[in-house]
């Protein structure tokens, strides 16, 4: 979901962007009017997020799986290694890209889940026993498929890279305590297509491996982001988006509305027979919201009778079912009091 200002404003300006008569979509992304909206989106980023100066901020092509490659080309080199934390679905799949890309041997993997019980539970490891020399750590903090979020600073011995595409400006983080944080767009900054990267100084001397130009953050950074023609409007979305932030008072502002959203919705799962979650309260995502129904024959009733009462995309994942309420920065604490209620009649309307 986008912040519906932002839907208004794009609407409103899609066939006269800054007074030039034109679509943001159809002049030159060299143009003054459009390097003026970049540089204005760098610094309301790096005002939200209050990131350091020793850091750049990228904004590519690719997405997220786009960033799964790009991190490992341009940081492990032909003989490093790389250890990554395997908390759910997307962390895999970037151990997955990892692998293809460097090799089995390159590529170390610990998973951080217990499932005792039937719930998940993060246990992280004591990293600073591990007595290996790698370039850097991956971990996703927030798994979107698996409801699962990791809200514990990681100690690492080695730079974090760290895949928010999913939680990014949700709650806020000490950036100065990762080596490289990236994100797709889709979820709290604007439409797909678009990725950002957050990346220390140090960190572009790491021994590269051979790649398409077009990810090599040392490119980004030389053309400050434009070697190729960037995604113009999803950079300009983007850019309405950080105003709509800190509009709101910023990061702190919107984590209260994220943990009331998450506290309405998970309190009344966890009150009601009908429903349950299955993840240990503590690693409970506040973002992504899974829940089952206890009788699960009970689920395309569930999915029509909550589309038909204006509630959509709450399937689950087709690798774990169940259900998925999505509730990113802006989605309003309205979207789930509606929801809730919609919960609570369909139980009562079902229940035996």
């Amino acid at each position: 979901m986008l912040p519906q200002p932002v839907m208004q404003k794009a609407q409103e300006e899609l066939l006269d962007w800054n007074g030039q008569g034109v679509s943001v979509m159809e002049i030159s992304h060299r143009s003054k009017e459009f390097i003026a909206l970049t540089q204005q989106a760098d610094a309301d980023i790096r005002e939200l997020m209050n990131i350091p100066s020793n850091y750049h901020v990228l904004f590519m092509h690719g997405g997220g799986r786009g960033q799964f490659a790009a991190v490992v080309n341009n940081l492990l080199g032909n003989n490093g290694k790389a250890l990554y934390l395997v908390d759910g679905s997307w962390s895999s799949s970037a151990v997955e890209e990892a692998k293809k890309l460097a090799g089995d041997a390159q590529i170390d993997t610990l998973n951080i889940v217990d499932k005792t019980d039937g719930i998940s539970r993060v246990v992280l490891p004591e990293l600073s026993e591990i007595k290996q020399d790698y370039r850097y750590l991956h971990y996703c903090p927030n798994e979107t498929v698996d409801g699962i979020e990791i809200f514990d600073e990681l100690d690492s011995p080695w730079p974090i890279v760290a895949d928010m595409s999913s939680n990014i400006m949700s709650r806020e983080i000490e950036v100065s305590r990762y080596g490289l944080i990236y994100a797709g767009a889709q979820k709290n900054i604007g439409p797909s297509g678009l990725s950002i990267v957050i990346v220390r100084d140090d960190l572009l001397q790491y021994p590269q491996l051979t790649q398409a130009s077009i990810m090599d953050y040392r490119l980004a950074v030389k053309h400050d982001s434009m070697f190729n023609t960037p995604p113009t409007f999803a950079w300009y979305l983007a850019a309405e988006v950080f105003k709509w932030l800190k509009a709101q008072g910023g990061v702190a502002e919107v984590a209260k509305i994220n943990e009331r959203k998450a506290e309405t919705l998970y309190g009344f799962i966890d009150s009601c027979d009908f429903y349950e979650n299955r993840v240990a309260s503590a690693n409970r995502s506040n973002m992504n919201v899974t829940f089952y129904l206890k009788d699960e024959s009970l689920n395309e009733a569930f999915l029509a009778e909550a589309k038909a009462a204006g509630l959509v995309a709450l399937k689950g994942h087709r690798s774990v079912g169940g259900m998925r309420a999505s509730i990113y920065n802006a989605m309003p604490l309205a979207g789930v009091e509606a929801l809730v209620s919609f919960m609570k009649a369909f139980a009562d309307k079902h229940a035996a």
